[in-house]
């Protein structure tokens, strides 16, 4: 185990083996819930008129955030089930009605980005704070919008505050939710979501609860559509109708969501397991040679992490679809010889939150890499575009930002400091990269707590050099949340 803010050795794999057929490790790796799932979940059960039950909800830096700043403005939250070692558990949601408060946002975007329209619900002003990182990345595309629709915001970015308009604005919860209740707020309004799509997904998450609805036209590109197209499922699922229209523009196809006031009724939830946080583990495999099963794959799905399917086939991994007794499914990766890991050239757009780990997986392989319809990227976590090339570049290789991308050309690496950034991605690129370069360092490990806790514990169990107990697996997640609620993480 390390300490929060020391460096982290990551284990080296010998392929020599793997050259020959040899797998250098297999695995099963057990992966934590989606935190898209389970964020979108809790936003939905506190807007809703009955209690709702979420299984399966991912225990992380990002959701305990959420379920904070749901809780700061009145909403009850209750974990029913012990932590026992697994990030997961399962959360009792009843909806209060919503009271003013303050919002710590840390760097988590679905806070800063799907709450503010849950706070012009609420029975007073809501004061958002969050990370030093998270002041610089986009806000005013979502604060501009609610303020079209009739809310009145203080501020332009972190921080900033939401006041509601006088004492009957707010949303009355708990009981059957009438008309007469809903805030007089919404309408129609114009969104610039190329920075990014929880700028769409966070206004349609509460727009059932407004008293004139939402007609929503986005502008510009929107990456990660996947991430919408999810919020759209979970809404229709919580009894929403939404309707999507596209008309053709001179600007091009626009598309336009309407949601009509709606009483969403509580549910139970099954989250899944998150995809992109498994596409890490999966990648071990893919630059080793190795074998990493995934149990619980969904066949179907609208995480953006169930491309890493296809992307690690056409980089040269053999990727199978398991289906097993009783309904089980699982996901199988065996990767190539590390002579045969191939480049590619892919429109990351639908994907972005994917690029550091192909980055790395790129960096390790034996052909060109080119990454484009990712600029949005530079308003994340950090800026990732710049991050991954500089950090590649400091470990010998050749990397290059491109305007809307990156490109990565294989040579070989040598051992270094990789730093995260505070961000989860580049923390777990770092490890993957080390994989196959020894002596990689890389810094602050424990800002994988962000989606991950005890990322570094389940990543060495992977490679059968430890096997942590549940008593002390928990114990290490508990430390790295601990060490992220004292402010030791992402440069409190």
């Amino acid at each position: 185990m390390c300490s929060q803010n020391q460096n982290w050795s990551a284990p080296t794999v010998s392929v020599d083996g793997a050259e020959s057929g040899r797998q250098p490790f297999s695995a099963t790796v057990q992966i934590a819930g989606s935190k898209s799932i389970t964020n979108r979940a809790l936003v939905i059960a506190a807007l809703s008129s009955t209690p709702s039950v979420i299984h399966g909800a991912l225990r992380s830096r990002d959701t305990d955030l959420m379920i904070r700043a749901l809780q700061a403005l009145g909403t009850d939250i209750s974990a029913d089930s012990t932590y026992s070692g697994s990030p997961n558990h399962t959360l009792r949601v009843t909806p209060r009605m919503l009271r003013g408060g303050v919002v710590e946002c840390g760097l988590a975007g679905t806070v800063m980005r799907f709450v503010p329209p849950i706070a012009a619900l609420a029975q007073g002003s809501v004061f958002f704070e969050g990370d030093v990182e998270a002041k610089a990345r986009p806000m005013s595309a979502v604060l501009d919008a609610l303020r079209s629709l009739g809310v009145n915001i203080a501020g332009n970015g972190l921080p900033f505050t939401v006041n509601p308009q006088g004492p009957n604005q707010g949303n009355r919860l708990g009981d059957s939710v009438q008309e007469q209740d809903l805030p007089d707020i919404g309408g129609e309004v114009e969104i610039d979501a190329s920075a990014s799509s929880q700028f769409v997904s966070g206004l349609l998450l509460s727009a059932p609860r407004y008293g004139r609805g939402l007609v929503l036209r986005p502008t510009g590109e929107i990456p990660s559509r996947p991430h919408i197209d999810m919020t759209l499922d979970m809404l229709r699922e919580a009894g929403v109708q939404v309707e999507e229209t596209t008309a053709d523009t001179p600007e091009g196809p626009r598309t336009t969501f309407t949601i009509h006031p709606t009483e969403m009724m509580g549910r139970t939830w099954q989250v899944e397991p998150d995809l992109s946080n498994a596409a890490a583990f999966l990648a071990a495999a893919a630059v080793t040679g190795g074998s990493v099963t995934v149990p619980d794959w969904p066949e179907h799905t609208t995480q953006p992490g169930d491309r890493i399917r296809e992307i690690l086939t056409a980089m040269g991994a053999t990727v199978t679809f398991n289906r097993h007794e009783g309904g089980r499914t699982s996901l199988t990766v065996v990767g190539p010889k590390p002579s045969e890991l191939r480049g590619i050239t892919l429109d990351m757009s639908e994907i972005g939150e994917l690029t550091p780990t192909v980055a790395a997986i790129a960096a390790l392989a034996t052909t060109r890499t080119e990454l484009t319809g990712i600029a949005h990227l530079r308003g994340h976590e950090t800026n990732r575009l710049a991050a991954l090339t500089t950090e590649i570049n400091r470990l010998g290789g050749r990397a290059t930002e491109l305007d809307d991308g990156i490109a990565i050309d294989p040579v070989p690496l040598h051992g270094g400091l990789w730093h995260s950034y505070a961000d989860h991605r580049m923390a777990t690129a770092g490890a993957i990269v080390g994989l196959r370069t020894e002596g990689v360092e890389v810094e602050n490990i424990g800002t994988t707590a962000k989606t991950m806790p005890g990322f570094d514990l389940r990543w060495l169990e992977m490679l059968g050099l430890a096997s942590p107990s549940p008593s002390s697996l928990e114990k290490s997640v508990e430390a790295r949340l601990d060490g992220v609620d004292n402010g030791t993480e992402a440069g409190k």
